[in-house]
């Protein structure tokens, strides 16, 4: 719930000013719609690593940890990757899908109560965000992921964020398109 909360705020306060790119797949499908340029899916991308990796280590200082601690906690094999896959797909889909209306307020609450429920129905608990993954390394709490985990969770992210783009193309599609499914 915690969390669910913390998105929402961070999506209404930082939408007018980034429009919410906290997420590199966020920025990724925003690039591959033509949304963003390279130029300035690059800087949102350093920023958000960057960002991500600061948080990490404030809340192992807040926590009383070392402020870099390797995680040991193992996050492999099917069930994760398929989980993070489709928390990811999910959370893509709701932000395209909902984002599209331009309400902010609107937009924050259905990404932030996703992603809550997301935690819970996924094994992987949601981390769909490739730079929380990579931040994640660095606290050894039971909110880590062991570094030989990464690959394969940053691979099923980006797998389901291109599967959420391409049904957002299909789903959303311009009138003269002829439908395809349904």
């Amino acid at each position: 719930m915690v969390t669910a909360l913390t998105l929402a705020a961070m999506i209404v306060a930082f939408g007018p000013v980034s429009g919410a790119h906290l997420n590199p797949v966020i920025t990724m499908t925003a690039r591959i719609r033509g949304e963003v340029t390279g130029a300035a899916a690059g800087l949102y991308v350093v920023a958000q690593v960057v960002g991500a990796t600061i948080g990490a280590i404030v809340a192992n200082l807040m926590f009383g940890l070392p402020a870099v601690a390797w995680s040991t906690t193992r996050r492999a094999g099917g069930t994760m990757w398929l989980s993070e896959a489709l928390a990811t797909f999910g959370l893509v889909l709701v932000l395209r899908l909902v984002g599209r209306r331009g309400r902010v307020a609107e937009t924050a609450l259905a990404v932030a109560a996703f992603v809550g429920a997301a935690i819970v129905f996924t094994p992987s608990t949601c981390f769909a965000n490739p730079a929380v993954t990579l931040a994640r390394m660095l606290t050894d709490s039971f909110t880590g992921i062991a570094p030989s985990s990464v690959p394969l969770f940053l691979t099923a992210q980006v797998a389901g964020a291109l599967v959420a783009v391409a049904c957002d193309r299909i789903w959303n599609r311009p009138d003269d398109v002829p439908v395809l499914l349904g």
